[in-house]
């Protein structure tokens, strides 16, 4: 799948090892974080992505940002695209797009049902163009029902499908920090697109493929969106993990615990001092240390005063799963971070060097070339055209 020599989508800039998706042609659309991070994680694996902006730019570049000269979610969201600028409601521009995605394997985009159709570039009309062309779309409900028409955002997905009620406690809701649903549905994207890149080896013919972050935000509660026959509708659906298993307080800061197993649980009785309780049938397992939440989680918490949560987490080690609630900016030197090469190093055109996220999927044979910047807007209109 390596693009012909001279072709629109030869890239020099990217240096490196070749990923599993080299030679691979993405056309970005998309703007905000799913569709363009799906695309993202797909740069990351080697393919050569084009995010294709209007005139304006994606409008997250002109969201609030600390980052002086530039917008820190759309640098992380893009890594490693190039970027043209193209006014699709003009004739020229829209011809340019056929043609690249005449050249292309794979186009995203997230317009609104109907936009895609009034622009001329709705799947029908570039399937004709290039039968073997994967065209994924990220919508907020679906292809179908009442909401089919209505744009989608991560928080009123939150809002809507429970996960509000779940973070909060009652009776408040609660929204989840930053974007999960946006970053699921990402995933989904990535993954939606190889298979269909996977099964067009075999078929020869590329496919529409559909991602929405309502199947997204209900997708991420499979284990509690199950009803059985006959059940009442309001029954809790959560893991009941007794309160053990949660954020507590303690001396200094905060810690997450995980004690479910009964291994865990009597370790960590007898690492707090709780000795008593380690063997008490009343709390033999994790239902009944549920059923007895009231009695046991004060308890917990006076033991866990006596230190810091840094302190027992390293006092806890292996033997209790836990970490003391860090700020995100300690994970740029965290001794495990690095370990793991998480965090590269960026060349900016306008702010410099910045380190950021960098290759979620380890590849043994095809790493994936280095990752480069976010684009500037329009940075690349010169060097990008059809053949």
């Amino acid at each position: 799948m390596q693009p012909a020599p001279g072709s629109a989508f030869d890239n020099p800039s990217r240096e490196g090892p070749r990923g599993p998706l080299s030679g691979v042609r993405v056309l970005d659309l998309s703007a905000y974080i799913a569709g363009p991070y799906g695309c993202t994680l797909l740069a990351d694996q080697g393919a050569d992505v084009i995010k294709v902006e209007p005139p304006a730019g994606d409008n997250l570049r002109a969201y609030p940002s600390t980052l002086e000269g530039e917008n820190r979610a759309f640098l992380g969201v893009n890594r490693s695209k190039r970027g043209i600028v193209l006014d699709l409601k003009q004739d020229a521009d829209r011809a340019r797009l056929h043609a690249l995605a005449a050249e292309a394997d794979v186009l995203v985009h997230n317009f609104r049902p109907g936009v895609a159709e009034r622009l001329g570039i709705d799947h029908p009309r570039l399937e004709a163009v290039n039968p073997r062309l994967i065209y994924c779309v990220v919508t907020g409900y679906g292809e179908e029902g009442p909401l089919r028409g209505k744009a989608g955002y991560d928080q009123v997905l939150q809002a809507m499908t429970g996960m509000c009620v779940l973070q909060g406690k009652p009776p408040v809701p609660e929204l989840t920090y930053g974007s999960p649903v946006d970053y699921y549905a990402a995933a989904l994207v990535a993954a939606g697109v190889s298979s269909a890149l996977f099964e067009r080896e075999r078929s020869g013919a590329g496919q529409y493929v559909g991602v929405s972050l309502l199947r997204s935000a209900l997708t991420m509660q499979s284990a509690r969106m199950i009803q059985a026959e006959g059940e009442a509708h309001d029954i809790s659906r959560d893991m009941r993990s007794g309160g053990i298993t949660g954020l507590h307080p303690t001396g200094d800061g905060y810690l997450y615990l995980s004690a479910n197993t009964p291994h865990f649980w009597k370790a960590l009785c007898e690492l707090t001092g709780l000795h008593d309780l380690a063997d008490n049938p009343r709390y033999a397992s994790v239902r009944n240390r549920a059923d007895h939440a009231a009695e046991l989680v004060p308890a917990l918490r006076a033991a866990l005063r006596a230190r810091s949560a840094i302190e027992w987490e390293r006092l806890f080690g292996d033997a209790v799963p836990c970490s003391a609630v860090r700020h995100i900016e300690d994970m740029f030197e965290d001794p495990q971070v690095q370990a793991e090469n998480m965090v590269a190093s960026i060349a900016h055109p306008k702010i410099g060097h910045y380190r950021g996220v960098t290759r979620p999927i380890k590849f043994s044979r095809t790493p994936g070339p280095d990752p480069f910047a976010a684009p500037m807007l329009g940075e690349h209109d010169a060097d990008i055209a059809p053949r």
